[in-house]
């Protein structure tokens, strides 16, 4: 059975800071640990995309949810 995938409140806070902080988040994940962010920053759906791309996590999952987003982020191998 999969481990249930932990969430991160980042409602509220406005770009870059809901990357920075799950950047910080996710370094000190194993890999493999996936990460739901919770964001109501519209450049959000820009940003974390973006950002998993380049630091080599897996998007697992994107729902648009009231008054924002949420991203299911699986932690890569680098970091």
């Amino acid at each position: 059975m999969a481990k249930k995938a932990a969430i991160y409140d980042l409602k509220g806070l406005n770009c870059p800071l809901p990357v920075l902080k799950a950047r910080k988040r996710l370094a000190a994940m194993r890999p493999g640990s996936r990460l739901w962010l919770e964001t109501t920053d519209p450049l959000a759906v820009i940003d974390i995309p973006a950002f998993c791309a380049d630091a080599g996590h897996q998007l697992v999952e994107t729902a648009a949810v009231t008054g924002g987003h949420r991203f299911l982020v699986e932690r890569g191998n680098a970091a």
